[in-house]
């Protein structure tokens, strides 16, 4: 009996994946101490909803592993199974097949074919065979409460949608011969009009007869009662039906009081860190009725809207200059408001913590540590820092590069840190916090840092570098050569830090986004990443300059000062001009011969745009300055995806369209 839930798959994933979530952080907190009642019983709550659900979509593979979950953490439970490391890896294992199970269903629309045998072998091995029978009829007697929550919220999805759901009890003809044909025939009339999402007991028991003479049905449809009474009473061998539209809230309410007094004894233990972690959880959990699931293409299409909003703005503005017209001003400082107002809350919606990111880290790093033979101690802090959502997708990739290079390159091995006076344990700190128009995450560890002297051996074996140049590079410069394509320190490839890949797609998948990074190492001491990223890739405060009749802008986040100088202040060295600024001799950039522009302006003074790059700065040479101004960022599409030095495009006030620069390439 195939039950057609496929409209129901987008709950399904956005639920799993967050019982998923709860599930990881529990086993590693359990990890540490696999005597906590607490820990266990979250992990079996979470394998136990995830049967529910998961029986309920009719993903079958998915919720037999975790039925063999539920039998083997009941043991663990009632301390007949004991927590040792190799049955926390098993679980681990389970994890891992239902995360991979989940992220299929949500790309495919169907559940992955792979039955996981040897998986659940593995959990039966930990339990004698009239144990497993034991628990199944334990696991059984728990199921109706909890499979209602998820039910709820398939039925709230499908109210949302102008559908009707129903409680169906049906009693059969204690003269019924054929009690699964019977039921066939009740599920096939029910789903020529709308869909059977729970049924009690399940819909594979009642096809292999595993029920007495009655069951129970939830069931969603555009058809009112009158209409599904009418559908029923046609089939024979039925001696009774009893039909109740389904009050979710009503029944969530009462659901949420019960499942409180059960739990009441659950929350009572655990250690007093462990109690504010579910406390911490709790308040994530109550703030999960007040959000909205929103699509990311209709963000983005009201981002549009309020792009082409600051463009008329813009627009009225070059009008207003013509005119001395008071209200067109007015209208114009109204206009102003709406759509700051506008884009603020956009933006909001927009933003999601960096957590979503963060989250995948601790499981990363147990599973290295054990990899290496290294104890790492891995601490965050920020996770509640916001940053735009486009930009969560594209960090996550650089972070586990960094830390897995940490871990791998940076932290010595146990008896080599204890030689060098260090903890046993190694140290990996990932933090995140906003720094106006930016945010900046943070890695740093404490092992062994970066040996410059080799990083320049090996420059200059590879040909990157000549042995003079080598010579006259500081320290700060050596380490950039970490970024060049193709360079790495490391003897041997290894699997941990990617296979030869170098830091240079780490910094090119960075500036991408309009990022930085930059590090900071003290051999014997440690190393720090530092990542600077926008908090949005829309909407940007920029400086308008001009080259010759061409118009060019610059983010303003990136520009240190404005400045002029005469021919006299320029000097060449080895090719390259430079000019004296503060103290410091910094590197000039002729925007009009890389934009091959023909520069009209040939006077002696020249205007200079500082700007920066991490703690690399560059003078750009321009002709004249337009002004600071509220631009939209527009790509410049697949076709002129690799342009050199432009970074988008966008739309000025009277129509015309000015390139943006990309600062962290003229660097």
């Amino acid at each position: 009996m195939d039950l057609d839930l496929n409209q129901y798959i987008d709950v399904f994933v956005e639920e799993a994946k967050e019982h998923l979530q709860n599930m990881n952080e529990a086993l590693l907190d359990l990890e540490k101490d696999t005597t906590n009642s607490s820990l266990i019983n979250e992990i079996f709550r979470v394998a136990h909803t995830l049967k529910g659900m998961s029986g309920t979509m009719g993903f079958t593979n998915m919720a037999n592993l975790t039925h063999e979950m539920e039998n083997v953490l009941e043991g663990a439970r009632s301390k007949d199974i004991i927590l040792d490391e190799d049955v926390i890896d098993i679980i681990f294992e389970c994890f891992d097949v239902l995360d991979y199970s989940v992220n299929a269903i949500a790309t495919e629309g169907k559940e992955d074919e792979d039955e996981h045998k040897d998986l659940v072998h593995k959990l039966r091995t930990l339990l004698e065979n009239d144990k497993v029978e034991q628990e199944d009829n334990l696991s059984s007697n728990n199921n109706e409460a909890v499979l209602d929550e998820y039910v709820l919220n398939i039925i709230r999805e499908a109210n949302s949608k102008g559908l009707i759901a129903f409680n169906i009890d049906i009693s059969l003809s204690s003269k019924c011969m054929l009690k699964s044909a019977r039921a066939f025939i009740i599920f096939n009339t029910l789903e020529s009009i709308g869909d059977v999402i729970y049924s009690n007991p399940s819909a594979e028991d009642i096809e292999d007869e595993k029920f007495d003479l009655s069951f129970s049905l939830v069931f969603v449809s555009k058809v009112d009662e009158e209409e599904l009474t009418k559908a029923l009473d046609g089939i024979s061998e039925i001696d009774n039906i009893s039909i109740t539209a389904i009050d979710a809230t009503n029944i969530s309410e009462s659901k949420q009081e019960a499942n409180e007094e059960t739990q009441k004894d659950d929350k009572k233990t655990g250690s007093i860190s462990k109690d504010n972690k579910k406390n911490d959880r709790k308040s994530r959990d109550s703030r999960v009725g007040k959000t909205v699931r929103v699509d990311i293409d209709r963000l983005d299409n009201l981002m549009n809207l309020v792009s082409e909003l600051i463009i008329i703005k813009t627009r009225m503005d070059d009008l207003s200059e013509a005119s001395n017209r008071e209200n067109m001003t007015e209208a114009i400082e109204y206009l102003e408001r709406i759509t700051t107002s506008l884009h603020d809350a956009v933006m909001k919606v927009r933003m999601v913590p960096i957590e979503r990111v963060f989250n995948r880290f601790p499981r990363m790093v147990r599973d290295l540590s054990k990899e290496l033979n290294k104890e790492i101690n891995l601490q965050m802090s920020g996770e509640e820092t916001e940053v735009d959502r486009t930009v969560i997708d594209e960090i996550g990739d650089p972070l586990i590069h960094i830390i897995r290079n940490s871990i791998d390159h940076g932290i010595e091995m146990p008896e080599e840190r204890i030689k060098l006076g260090k903890s046993e344990e190694g140290t990996v700190i990932l933090k995140a916090y906003p720094d106006g128009n930016n945010v900046v995450i943070e890695v740093i560890d404490d092992g062994g840092g970066i040996d410059t002297h080799k990083v320049k051996t090996k420059a200059i074996e590879k040909g990157l570098i000549t042995a003079e140049e080598g010579d006259i590079l500081s320290q700060e410069e050596i380490i950039t050569l970490l970024f060049m394509p193709g360079f790495s320190t490391s003897d041997k490839v290894s699997d941990i830090s990617g296979r030869g890949v170098g830091l240079d797609v780490v910094k090119s998948k960075i500036e991408s986004i309009n990022g930085s990074i930059e590090i900071d190492s003290e051999v014997d001491k440690g190393t720090k990443f530092i990542i600077r990223i926008p908090l949005t890739l829309a909407i940007i405060q920029a400086l308008l300059v001009k080259l010759a009749d061409e118009i060019y802008a610059i983010p303003l986040s990136s520009i240190t000062e404005i400045t002029n100088i005469t021919n006299d202040n320029i000097r060449n060295i080895q090719g390259q001009e430079i000019f004296l600024y503060r103290g410091k001799t910094i590197p000039i950039v002729r925007l009009d011969e890389i934009m091959d522009v023909e520069s009209t302006n040939a006077i002696d003074e020249h205007v200079v745009v500082v700007v920066r790059k991490g703690e690399r700065q560059a003078g750009l040479l321009v002709d004249n300055l337009i002004g600071q101004q509220e631009i939209v960022i527009k790509p410049l599409g697949k076709y002129l995806s690799n342009v050199k030095y432009l970074s988008g495009a966008t739309i000025l006030g009277n129509g015309s369209i000015s390139l943006i620069l990309d600062v962290n390439s003229l660097i």
